[in-house]
């Protein structure tokens, strides 16, 4: 495909990064604690971190896992926990051990904790004790050995952290009761790595450095190989696409999507790292009532999210009256961003929700809209410095401008492949090295892509496709809808129908006012034959939309009926 989006860049946007910038991300830990040291790196409920102390302690811990764990490099470590300070000190440690990153999402039940730990191989943990039962239930069938557990806080000084911890275990109970073996304390670790000579392991850019699981929502969750290159590579990428504005060392970024998130990975912890900005990490963005209350504490520059995270703290009371007048880019990822979400966003803040787009296996970021943007376009944006874009066809074919098709993505961003699964590998790659993503797009004659949808989300109504981002973009603009997900349904004559689930704003929204807005905006086939409303969407732990269990959800209300 003739690359046309070159010519829509904004002056200055090269248009090839340099990979061999840096040999590894190593060397990005390196420059970013010499040139920022004395700088605070990140604050997390209260207490900060600098650089220095970033490098010191993330030291201790890597000769530790070294030296007492005894680790080498190319071992599978495994992190589980949220957002805390310890979350930085735990990743750049296994980075400078030369070990494999393996994140993972806290909120595993067993059967998954179990599935990744044994497909990874992860002989080591770190995890926070609160979610250490389910570790407890599972580690006789994993290989896991060694297990690292820290507290929420740990990080704080005495007596603080003797308060916080005995709060959160006595007083809140929010520790369920887990007998684990052999276990050291995160704050035992440090003090022991502190007496052991330590040098940062070498690594290259084809050494792996994270297996980033992806894929649970639609069938067994695989490890992308994400190697020291493609990490580079991405950061370099984003670097040179959206950090012009950005000011090295003054910058505050707000990280409310977890670290173990791609998204959060890349922005909240290494582009942070190479600008030296300052990361607000927020432990618990559900809650927020607290979410506000932190951002009061910092003139932020930097928010990244997905649509509902976004569409959450519009409707927070206190978030209106927050001071933007620092704020410089919202980017929004993960998910569609909606028009109305996108529109009061900018309202609110004076500043564009910037779309942008990416997948684990890129680590993440691909496609993103020029950061100047005024307004939302409906678009995913224009794809990044040494990225190319294939739409095609069923039959593999290229599609002409403005047509639909699966979007292919080639880059130095593009995962090395899924972690001992070669035939599933191999599926997602044609022999030139181009990703197959699922997703369905279109671009137009400036070089911009729209996605219209998941291939397997889409609805056949009648032989005609529908897109349910479509129809969830509509129906959010009715100002009594806070939340809508769209499915599609079987039906005896037109093989499926437009079913949607949705979360009201205002108590006193009826079916009628939603098929009212459809009628206006949507033609016959693209309309929702079944409304239901819900107290709350069903959403992964990054705030996406979880349509199968949608789908399951009305298939056991029918099968109840």
């Amino acid at each position: 495909m003739e690359k046309i989006w070159l010519d829509s860049y904004e002056e200055g946007i090269p248009h090839e990064i340099d990979v061999n910038e840096y040999s590894s991300l190593n060397e990005v830990f390196r420059q970013g604690v010499e040139q920022y040291g004395s700088q605070v790196a990140y604050v997390n409920l209260g207490k900060t971190l600098t650089f220095d102390e970033l490098d010191e302690q993330s030291r201790n811990l890597a000769a530790y896992l070294t030296h007492e764990a005894g680790l080498k490099k190319g071992d599978r470590v495994a992190i589980m926990m949220p957002n805390l300070l310890q979350y930085p000190i735990v990743l750049f440690a296994l980075i400078r051990a030369g070990l494999i990153v393996v994140n993972t999402n806290p909120l595993y039940t067993e059967r998954e904790l179990q599935h990744q730990m044994t497909d990874s191989g992860a002989t080591a943990i770190i995890i926070l004790e609160n979610f250490a039962n389910t570790l407890a239930s599972v580690i006789a069938d994993t290989p896991v050995k060694t297990v690292i557990t820290t507290r929420i806080g740990d990080c704080f000084s005495f007596p603080k952290s003797m308060v916080i911890n005995l709060v959160v275990k006595y007083v809140k109970k929010m520790v369920p009761p887990f007998h684990l073996s052999n276990t050291i304390s995160f704050k035992s670790a440090l003090e022991k790595g502190a007496s052991q000579d330590f040098r940062d392991v070498e690594t290259t850019h084809e050494d792996i450095a994270f297996l980033q699981y992806t894929g649970g929502t639609t069938g067994v969750a695989k490890g992308a190989m994400l190697t020291h290159r493609n990490m580079v590579a991405n950061l370099l990428q984003a670097h040179a696409w959206a950090a012009r504005d950005f000011a090295p060392g003054k910058e505050i970024f707000v990280t409310a999507l977890p670290l173990y998130h791609i998204f959060s990975l890349t922005a909240g912890a290494m582009f942070a790292m190479k600008i030296g900005a300052k990361t607000l990490l927020i432990t618990n963005p559900r809650d927020l009532p607290t979410f506000v209350k932190e951002l009061k504490t910092e003139k932020f520059s930097f928010v990244t999210g997905v649509n509902t995270l976004f569409n959450a703290l519009l409707n927070t009371p206190g978030f209106k009256e927050l001071d933007f007048s620092s704020l410089k880019l919202t980017l929004g990822g993960g998910m569609a961003v909606t028009r109305a979400v996108a529109k009061e966003w900018q309202e609110v803040t004076k500043s564009a929700l910037v779309e942008a787009y990416g997948l684990t296996e890129t680590s993440p970021a691909a496609v993103i809209n020029p950061v100047n943007l005024k307004e939302y376009n409906g678009m995913i944006g224009l794809p990044i410095s040494s990225t190319e874009v294939s739409i095609r066809d069923e039959d593999l074919n290229e599609v002409p401008l403005g047509e639909r098709g699966e979007l292919w993505i080639r880059g130095p961003q593009v995962m090395k492949g899924y972690w001992n699964r070669p035939e599933e590998t191999a599926n997602v790659f044609d022999n030139e090295g181009f990703l197959r993503t699922g997703d369905v797009a279109v671009m137009n004659d400036k070089g911009f892509i729209k996605i219209v949808d998941r291939l397997k989300d889409m609805i056949l109504v009648s032989g005609f496709n529908v897109y349910p981002n479509e129809v969830e973009d509509v129906l959010s603009t009715h100002e009594k809808v806070l939340e809508v997900g769209a499915i599609g349904i079987p039906h005896e004559t037109s093989g499926e129908v437009v079913k949607i689930y949705v979360v009201k704003k205002d108590p006193s929204l009826t079916k009628e006012e939603l098929m009212t807005c459809c009628r206006e905006q949507l033609t016959g086939y693209k309309r929702p034959k079944e409304i239901e409303f819900i107290d709350e969407l069903p959403k992964s732990n990054v705030g996406k939309i979880l349509r199968r269990e949608l789908r399951e959800l009305h298939n056991a209300t029918t099968s109840e009926n």
